[in-house]
């Protein structure tokens, strides 16, 4: 999945993560990660993907295009996660 840097951004202030947190969970430069939100530079496939990965990971959903642009948001919790 190819995430904008706007949703990369998003994600990370639903989560309260610093540029330091989310760089320590997808294993990828700190310079990397403020280069790409900052728009100077689209990382490799692969560094998007362990991003993505990470913030999955801690409970976020990105939503692709559907008409009514693209999105983040938190993922629903399964039903038996509800059940107690």
């Amino acid at each position: 999945m190819v995430i904008s840097r706007a949703q990369c951004r998003a994600a990370r202030a639903l989560l309260e993560w610093t540029q330091d947190r989310l760089s320590a969970e997808a294993s990828v430069s700190k310079k990397t990660l403020v280069d790409f939100e900052a728009g100077k530079r689209t990382p490799y496939d692969r560094t998007i993907a362990d991003i993505v990965r990470a913030l999955e990971t801690a409970g976020i959903e990105f939503i692709s295009e559907n008409g009514g642009g693209v999105g983040v948001r938190f993922r629903h919790k399964k039903c038996a996660d509800n059940e107690n």
